[in-house]
């Protein structure tokens, strides 16, 4: 883990506000208009279906008007608590200008409500079958609140009766009973740490967080390949390079203030390509507020739309490698000095016939012949990914294809250039790091007999030497009977896993399920033997402030925003105060004066975190690894090489008429939807997208009312028409996961994300 006393004070890699002017190069821009990327002439676009930015605007200061000062410090010296990109203020650490997107507009939602009144959940019974957003809107969560089996709601009581109840609970419990999941709402480094550090105090392995089901096959197939699971570029490679591939993304939904980005790349000569089934409207053309130019006329951001099948992304990247070498267009000087597994691969594609990758991929010919030129002729690629590739039970292949595909161009480990799995919730990749996560220790550490030792000398307790329980193995854990406490941090199994009737059925069955959280979730209201909700702090009301890891790895200080809501406690005390009640001969590993103890632990358990204890005000972070993690292509590996992946496409069997079903994202933020209608798209949330072809070959019209049924349930749909890969289609999430097959055979194995896909049938309501 690391002695502190050996690493000097960071000085010279602590960031201190670089806002104005950003580190790109003046000259770098192409200066001036830019009609040849201008979307349409229209002002704004008000003919286009897109959002509207500045009425969405005026809507939000409207109704968070009850607290406008708040509101205004928690944007302007707040570190964003939507995605990862990492705003701190109201600016970022790449380029100059305001960076504010909507997303953390509505997030205010959450950080300027007031407390809701308690009685309102004395009835349980008169809240089921709201939606979230109704449940949002009664308030904060602001007292300790407890409801036994057979009762007809909640009744508030104190804290003291609140952590006696958790801390009997915890201690009566074999550990290997009890389970912690922690989400990815808004939670800081310091209370991941906490948490992965209480729940193996008590004795258990099983905590597991939110990264479970979006990136853990990016961490597992990084790791692999090239010795680290994070981003080996930063955000300015973005800028500086010839072509972004977003490849199985959507940013313009999921991290709408990277689209500045991609506008500033454009502005600076990139191409970008799509490599997605459907070529989302916001990633053809988006209009960036903050950029005059662009909210006027809009940005035309896509050069190419590779319209891969869903589960072709490995015969694409495939078939991409052996058109590269019959090209002579792969880097042979780096793979011979830097990589190893090359002849391995070689001789895997040598066996696998072109034309049948590329038909496997679902791409024409010609638009891959495109795509291959591209990527072949670009100087330097970003490669951007997420849960378009991640959330197949071969997520951690497709992972390690991507990889070939930027290990066979030396796009790795230098300026311009990189492999990057973009993170969509601001709390994921640190959640990862911090240790709450089944199965890795604090750093990414792996969780072997050695490594235990030394986490629990770090740690003063003996800590468990094996792999816990995942999310969602901790639900189906509990449907058999087997979890006696379920401790939760936010989150919303109901609507995150897949086969929610199931889920609903298994939370019932836990003894005690303890839910800290900001606001009423829909699964505090299963009924359980007993269920107690305790009332947390934001993060920016988090005492002493606190950081989150962002993207491109730079540790972000966001300060304390001082606010009192009721009697919430910040999560961190709030972890080591159960703690002491269930295992008080433990207290003292718990007792951080404050916030900066905690954060200097954390910086000698955690080496790569070196500095996190001297960060203080808005823009103070430390980016760990640098710019560049590779350098040089010097790989963090066993023999400081990265390695090539022979892969094998997986075969996906439909049967004739039925359909595979994926899942999208459309106005919200992880599984919290601001609209009933995505502003993109124009669909609303019972949408069921639909190639034309296959809509009309099944008598279907746009806006038909239809059924969509799995062997695990069914879904009331309308029918949207779109341009999809035949034999597939696509509904919004988590509206779709009532659909989905759960279970070890429908989880990646490795990494065991569950998939979210779907084979179903189509028929008339």
């Amino acid at each position: 883990m690391g002695d502190r006393s050996e690493r000097p004070r960071p000085d010279d890699r602590l960031d201190r506000r670089p806002v104005v002017p950003g580190p790109v190069a003046a000259g770098l821009r192409r200066v001036g208009l830019h009609p040849d990327l201008w979307a349409g002439l229209v002002p704004n676009g008000v003919d286009q279906q897109k959002p509207r930015h500045f009425k969405d605007m005026l809507r939000i200061a409207r109704d968070n008007s009850n607290h406008p000062k708040y509101a205004w410090d928690v944007l302007t010296k707040g570190v964003c608590d939507g995605c990862a990109l990492g705003v701190a203020g109201l600016h970022d650490w790449t380029i100059d200008g305001v960076h504010l997107c909507t997303t953390r507009l509505e997030l205010l939602e959450f950080n300027t409500a007031d407390a809701m009144d308690p009685i309102l959940l004395s009835d349980v019974g008169a809240l089921r079958g709201r939606s979230g957003k109704e449940l949002r809107a009664m308030g904060r969560l602001a007292h300790p609140m407890r409801r036994r089996r057979g009762e007809q709601g909640f009744t508030r009581i104190t804290w003291n009766e609140a952590l006696d109840a958790c801390g009997d609970a915890l201690r009566a419990a074999p550990p290997d009973r009890v389970a912690l999941y922690m989400t990815s709402r808004g939670i800081t480094n310091e209370t991941y740490y906490v948490a992965g550090k209480a729940a193996r105090a008590l004795g258990t392995a099983n905590v597991d967080s939110a990264a479970r089901v979006c990136h853990a096959p990016s961490t597992l197939g990084l790791k692999a390949s090239i010795g680290v699971a994070a981003s080996t570029c930063s955000l300015r490679d973005v800028l500086e390079t010839d072509l972004v591939v977003l490849w199985g993304t959507n940013p313009a939904n999921n991290q709408p203030v990277f689209m500045k980005h991609l506008e500033q790349a454009k502005r600076n000569g990139a191409k970008v390509v799509v490599v997605n089934p459907f070529l989302e409207p916001g990633l053809d053309r988006y209009w960036v507020p903050s950029s005059v130019e662009s909210a006027v006329f809009g940005t035309r951001i896509c050069d190419l739309h590779v319209p891969v099948r869903p589960g072709g992304d490995i015969a694409l990247a495939n078939a991409l490698i052996k058109r590269l070498v019959a090209q002579r267009r792969v880097d042979h000087a780096f793979i011979d000095h830097h990589t190893s597994g090359w002849q391995d691969l070689m001789a895997s594609l040598d066996e696998q016939d072109l034309d049948e990758l590329i038909e496997a991929s679902g791409v024409d010919a010609d638009t891959f012949e495109r795509f291959a030129d591209l990527y072949g002729s670009a100087g330097g690629a970003v490669l951007i990914w997420s849960m378009g590739i991640t959330q197949h039970t071969f997520g951690v292949e497709g992972v390690r294809a991507i990889v070939n595909v930027g290990l066979a161009r030396g796009n790795v480990g230098r300026n311009g250039a990189g492999l990057m799995p973009i993170r969509g919730h601001s709390g994921v990749q640190g959640g990862a790091e911090m240790g709450a996560y089944a199965t890795a220790y604090p750093g990414g550490v792996t969780i072997d007999a050695d490594s235990a030792a030394a986490l629990a000398e770090e740690w003063g307790f003996d800590v468990p030497d094996h792999e816990g329980l995942t999310a969602p193995e901790m639900v189906e854990a509990a449907g058999r009977g087997e979890l006696d406490v379920l401790w939760m941090s936010g989150g919303n199994f109901l609507d995150v896993l897949p086969d929610p009737a199931a889920v609903a059925q298994a939370l019932g069955t836990v003894g005690t399920r303890i839910h800290q959280d900001v606001v009423v979730t829909s699964q505090m209201l299963v009924e359980g033997d007993d269920v107690i909700l305790l009332p947390v702090t934001t993060r920016y009301e988090q005492e002493g402030g606190g950081t989150s890891t962002t993207t491109e790895r730079r540790i972000a200080f966001s300060p304390e925003i001082p606010r009192q809501v009721g009697e919430a406690r910040s999560e961190w005390r709030l972890f080591g105060d159960v703690v002491r009640r269930a295992r008080p001969e433990r207290a003292a590993e718990f007792d951080w004066p404050t916030n900066q103890d905690l954060r200097a632990e954390i910086a000698r358990v955690v080496p790569s975190y070196a500095g996190i204890e001297f960060l203080e005000t808005t823009g103070d972070a430390v980016q760990w690894g640098g710019r560049h993690i590779c350098p040089g292509g010097r790989f963090p590996t066993p023999d400081g090489k990265g390695r090539f992946t022979p892969l094998e496409p997986p075969r996906s069997e439909v049967p004739e008429g039925r359909f595979l079903v994926s899942t999208r994202r459309g106005k919200q933020f992880n599984s919290i939807v601001w609209a009933e209608t995505d502003p993109l798209t124009g669909a609303p949330r019972d949408a069921v997208y639909l190639d034309r072809t296959d809509a009309h070959a099944l008598g279907l019209a746009d806006g038909q009312a239809v059924v969509l049924r799995s062997d695990t349930g069914e879904m009331s749909a309308t029918v949207r028409l779109s341009r999809l890969p035949r034999g597939t289609a696509q509904v919004h999430w988590p509206e779709g996961n009532a659909l989905l097959p759960a279970g070890a055979a429908h989880r990646e194995p490795g990494s065991r994300i569950p998939d979210y896909q779907a084979v179903v049938e189509i028929v008339l309501a």
